[in-house]
């Protein structure tokens, strides 16, 4: 019986350790699930923000690339025609063509050099090896059809000797006649080396003129290059680097906003600790008045220290001090009545 006596409290015992064990266990791992859950959605919030930047800043820099950038290149057919200018006398051909994309954007940039170029695909024929030079001219318009500027260029077929002709078909008889290649040249004619368009009047449209009636032209195309320089030519040229740079130029500038506007109103990120950077800045005023009440609470302790150093601790007052002083009293007080029974 005594055995069973004493299990009892030691069974009573660990069961309450080993609750109280649980009990902390539970503890343990309920604050562990909550730090686990404040990471995870601290993690997802910093995760969230950094795509919206990225996004942000791509957006950024291809709106810029494209507002900053203009046209690097634009061809147009070019259609040659005829006007009648009696009943057997045709005009030299004639093209008038667009630069305007979808009929409302320009082409070309104001102040922005263009190179423009011609490229005729004419046949060897004996017409085109007998004609010799010819001239080519443009005039490009505005909107109320005034001409804004004209240039004028010659060009003509290269020269290939009958030999070379006549070697060159026996070599190239097979294609020929499956129709793989023909006998034709193409003719570049440079119209501008450096054509500036004017936001005053700009150019919507050209007039191309070739002086020769005999001249045969199976095709004619017209090629207009920009000519980039400074940031242009490094956009263009260097496209990817530049889109890196843009890219991470915009996402810092924006996350230096963000975090400059995080330090001034901490409340948006609450486990952020910012405090070392929000407290108030103290006023001269604020900091001598608060030096000169500084020094008088230490001159009326030093005060309070000065009386007290005269007055007695308790426990250092003696017995025969305490009889010392009271028999001077009574020889004052007896003295006193004598004086006072004389007079």
């Amino acid at each position: 019986m005594e055995d069973l006596n004493t299990e009892a409290p030691s069974i009573h015992e660990l069961n309450t350790e080993i609750g109280d064990l649980l009990l902390q266990i539970h503890k343990v791992i309920t604050g562990l699930g909550l730090r686990i859950k404040q990471k995870v959605v601290q993690t997802a919030s910093v995760l969230c923000m950094l795509q919206l930047l990225i996004f942000v800043a791509i957006f950024l820099y291809v709106s810029f690339y494209y507002t900053f950038m203009p046209t690097a290149s634009f061809v147009t057919p070019v259609h040659f025609y005829y006007r009648t200018v009696s009943d057997s006398v045709c005009s030299f051909p004639v093209a008038n063509f667009s630069l305007l994309k979808n009929g409302k954007k320009q082409v070309m940039t104001p102040g922005q050099p263009y190179q423009i170029t011609l490229d005729l695909e004419m046949p060897e024929s004996p017409s085109n090896m007998e004609l010799g030079m010819f001239l080519v001219k443009i005039s490009c318009y505005s909107y109320n059809g005034q001409t804004v500027d004209g240039s004028m260029q010659t060009t003509m077929l290269h020269y290939r000797s009958y030999l070379l002709q006549t070697l060159e078909t026996l070599m190239l008889l097979p294609l020929m006649l499956m129709g793989v290649i023909e006998q034709k040249q193409y003719v570049p004619v440079e119209l501008y080396s450096s054509y500036v368009d004017s936001s005053y009047k700009p150019t919507i449209g050209a007039v191309i003129e070739i002086h020769s009636q005999q001249v045969q032209i199976y095709k004619a195309q017209l090629y207009i290059h920009a000519h980039f320089s400074g940031i242009r030519y490094v956009l263009y040229h260097f496209p990817f680097t530049s889109a890196v740079v843009g890219v991470m130029s915009n996402f810092m500038f924006l996350s230096m906003i963000i975090l400059i506007g995080f330090v001034q109103d901490s409340s948006l990120w609450p486990h952020l600790c910012f405090g070392k950077w929000n407290k108030p800045i103290e006023r001269r005023e604020d900091i001598l008045e608060d030096t000169y009440q500084c020094e008088r609470n230490i001159h009326s302790e030093e005060n309070c220290t000065g009386t007290k150093t005269h007055l007695l601790d308790p426990s250092e007052i003696r017995s025969s001090d305490i009889m010392d002083s009271s028999s001077d009293k009574m020889e004052e007080s007896i003295f006193d009545k004598e004086v006072n029974y004389q007079l």
